[in-house]
């Protein structure tokens, strides 16, 4: 065997994951707005691209701001037929061949006075009464941190303590609380414990008042200060908070040394402050929903259901098209090889970027029409008829690998009729029916786990103050709807809604009752 070097020809096959596919799997995750901004910065890229006018639209057309589009026929923009940019269909990625990463909803008083807020808002649907929304917010106006920082500056005569106030305001949490240890913020900004509570008693003297608490004991305490209400009494009540959460309420008033009608007004009296001052300012950060995509009902001539119309909000995707008279001018001006191939190359990214933007839509209107159709009695009558439904599921149907799916229903949201729904709140897990209720297995038959919520929050609001439900015998109410489920499901499904065991909503009405 010959030791020297020598050279071999081998053939091999090897997935080479190219720029303009990159580029397609990133625009298929992107939301409209997130495409707006990508699409901005390729106009300032490429010369040859520029944005056009929207096409007439016949008189039984949608909105001008929407794209009429259907599953069945979505004709690719002539522009991009110009490209030659091959086949027309939608976008699919497999990400397990590309080695790609996957992208795989108490008691009054501790729940009222809590530092801790709601990430997500829950509102009455419209014909089915009991589906969450997710609200479409507006501007965020004036922040805590604008309000405070406008009024340090009048409210303090020395102006280091100006300055410190000033850095404690930028400490604060959006609920207007300070967190950091004041220790700790006096060691970062240099000063001594002494000039840190004098400047952080500035902050809690501002508007609102509770603004700079450490504690929710100590927010409460100033806005009872403010009302000239704290007493010793007022302040015994306020230093043992966890008894009052705990229903605790004959120990709580032999503590602060009241009649009834004392503790009464002390208790009416608490319920008046706010336990989170910062909440009633906007959020720097703050934006609203926008829905990618927009479903409506069809109706026939006889006025009768006939579907589903879907389609992409256009009023947030400029159109794009293609230069070609500022081409053929480039293309006379250009004297040297080099200018040539760059103004190729110009015009096939801008070829491939309009069919990979039109690819991106049919890919969203596809699995949109699936999701839609699977989930046609949630459109037609609430949450109570939403199905148990997964992403693996959806992609065996339309033929797609299930990692497309997945990031085409990441960070996007759907418009219809009962609000706003971000695509993913349409997959959820299930759980088996009865077979009373026609009941199989799990996705056939099953019952979404949303509407399973849905029924027990229904349970739970009906119930009479003096007849609150177990968790027992919530499971025998939801047997008689068709839901088959363990007291421990219950119990978790319960808590995940936000509502208390049963011992926690009967102190909650009983707390309720006192006025």
């Amino acid at each position: 065997m010959a030791l020297g070097p020598r050279l071999d020809l081998r053939q091999s096959q090897s997935l080479v994951m190219t720029p303009q596919l990159q580029q397609a799997i990133k625009l298929l995750a992107l939301s409209n707005l997130e495409v707006e901004t990508f699409i901005g910065e390729a106009l300032e890229a490429n010369p040859l691209l520029d944005l056009g006018t929207p096409a007439p639209a016949p008189e039984d057309a949608p909105p001008a701001d929407q794209r009429r589009t259907t599953l069945e026929s979505s004709p690719v923009d002539q522009l991009i037929g110009e490209g030659r940019a091959g086949e027309d269909r939608p976008l699919d990625v497999d990400a397990s061949a590309l080695d790609l990463d996957r992208d795989t909803g108490d008691l009054a008083f501790s729940a009222q006075y809590s530092s801790a807020g709601q990430s997500a808002a829950t509102a009455q649907s419209p014909g089915g009464g009991e589906a969450p929304d997710i609200a479409e917010r507006g501007g965020a106006g004036e922040t805590l941190a604008q309000h405070l920082h406008a009024q340090v500056g009048p409210a303090a005569r020395d102006p280091q303590v100006a300055v410190i106030a000033h850095a404690l305001v930028d400490q604060l949490d959006e609920a207007g609380y300070l967190t950091l240890p004041l220790a700790e913020a006096a060691a970062d900004l240099g000063v001594s414990p002494e000039q840190a509570e004098v400047a952080l008693a500035l902050v809690q003297s501002l508007d609102p008042t509770g603004v700079g608490a450490r504690n929710l004991a100590e927010c409460l305490a100033l806005q009872a200060r403010e009302a000239d209400r704290h007493d010793p009494a007022m302040a015994r009540l306020l230093d043992n908070l966890d008894l009052l959460a705990r229903g605790e309420l004959a120990r709580l008033k032999r503590m602060c040394g009241v009649d009834d009608e004392d503790f009464a007004q002390m208790l009416a009296e608490l319920r008046g402050y706010d336990p989170r001052p910062g909440l009633r300012f906007g959020e720097a950060t703050s934006e609203p929903i926008v829905p990618d995509v927009l479903v409506r009902a069809r109706v026939d001539a006889h006025g009768q259901p006939d579907g589903w119309s879907i389609a992409i909000n256009q009023a947030t995707l400029p159109r794009l098209v293609v230069n070609r008279s500022y081409y053929v001018e480039l293309r006379g001006a250009c004297a040297d090889k080099a200018s040539r191939g760059w103004l190729s190359e110009k015009l096939a990214d801008a070829n491939w970027l309009l069919k990979a933007l039109d690819q991106r839509q049919k890919t969203i209107l596809k699995v949109t029409a699936e999701i839609v159709r699977q989930q046609d009695g949630f459109f037609r009558h609430g949450v109570s008829h939403l199905k148990p439904l997964t992403l693996r599921a959806v992609a065996e149907t339309i033929g797609m690998h299930e990692s497309t799916v997945s990031r085409v229903t990441s960070n996007k949201y759907l418009n219809c009729a009962r609000g706003t729904y971000e695509l993913k709140y349409f997959f959820t897990s299930g759980v088996a029916r009865t077979p009373a209720a026609g009941g199989g297995a799990e996705g056939e038959g099953g019952a979404s786990a949303e509407a399973v919520k849905a029924a027990i929050r229904q349970l739970i609001e009906a119930e009479a103050p003096t007849a609150i439900l177990s968790d027992d015998a919530l499971v025998d109410l939801l047997k008689t709807k068709g839901f088959d489920l363990a007291r421990r499901t219950v119990a978790k499904y319960r808590e995940a809604i936000g509502l208390g065991s049963s011992v926690q909503r009967r102190r909650q009405k009983a707390l309720a009752g006192i006025r």
